[in-house]
């Protein structure tokens, strides 16, 4: 399985960055606008669409709002046997927070290839 963690400071306070973060009903407007077109929420699932009209289906695991950390897994609509990942959200300095994004995919060999979760975390 592979593994990948992105990590990245952000101007902005920890509180702001996990209260995007942890409103997993508005990605298309808060947290990917124009990556995401539109985001439903069905009890603990999440579907997001994409411009293209492509659909994924989430699982919402954990939202820990003492600890910053999101979890998630896609059950449909991604090209993986596997997919689960986190974000955390650590304080950096006075004024600025620390995003951790770490994903576990199958097949591994996913994760290298143009387009994979790995390339687009790092184009943000």
């Amino acid at each position: 399985m592979a593994s990948i963690r992105h990590e990245i400071v952000i101007d902005a306070s920890p509180e702001h960055i996990w209260d995007v973060l942890r409103d997993v009903g508005a990605v298309h407007e808060r947290l990917l606008p124009g990556r995401v077109a539109g985001t439903r929420l069905g009890g603990d699932q999440r579907f997001l669409t994409f411009p293209d009209g492509h659909v994924v289906r989430e699982v919402i695991l954990a939202i820990d709002d003492d600890a910053h950390r999101l979890a998630y897994s896609v059950v449909a609509g991604a090209r993986t046997e596997h997919h689960h990942a986190s974000f955390e959200v650590h304080p950096e300095g006075e004024d600025a927070g620390r995003l951790i994004w770490t994903t576990d995919l199958l097949p591994h060999t996913l994760a290298a290839r143009p387009g994979s979760a790995s390339n687009a975390a790092r184009r943000r």
